[in-house]
């Protein structure tokens, strides 16, 4: 990545943008549900145990940032993911995550209390 002064400030805040778009729990589970191909709304709603408006406005929010496609069929719609890099993403954090819980509990299993029998 180049230095921060030669980055334009547009590009930092697309990429901010970006990942706030990732940084929403229900987002995370919808695309985790969209992992396996495409869903209907109605499907999504079930899974998630929320409200439809609460579904769409997070999906909504998917579509507009590119990460999501939509298509309509009758009166429902489905979403599929369009951008794969986001789950590249979730891993790489994911894995950031297990690590850090593997070297705590390391942590906790090397210590020990003086007397301890």
């Amino acid at each position: 990545m180049r230095s921060a002064e030669t980055v334009p400030s547009e590009v930092v805040q697309q990429m901010a943008d970006y990942f706030s778009v990732l940084g929403e729990p229900m987002r995370l589970r919808l695309l985790n549900l969209l992992r396996d191909g495409e869903k209907c709304v109605q499907d999504l709603v079930e899974a998630t145990e929320t409200s439809q408006a609460n579904v769409s406005k997070h999906l909504k929010v998917m579509l507009q940032a590119g990460i999501l496609s939509r298509r309509s069929e009758g009166t429902s719609a489905y979403y599929c993911v369009a951008d794969s890099l986001s789950y590249e993403l979730c891993n790489l954090v994911c894995d950031r995550i297990a690590c850090r819980i593997e070297e705590q509990a390391k942590q906790f299993r090397s210590f020990s209390i003086t007397g301890r029998q």
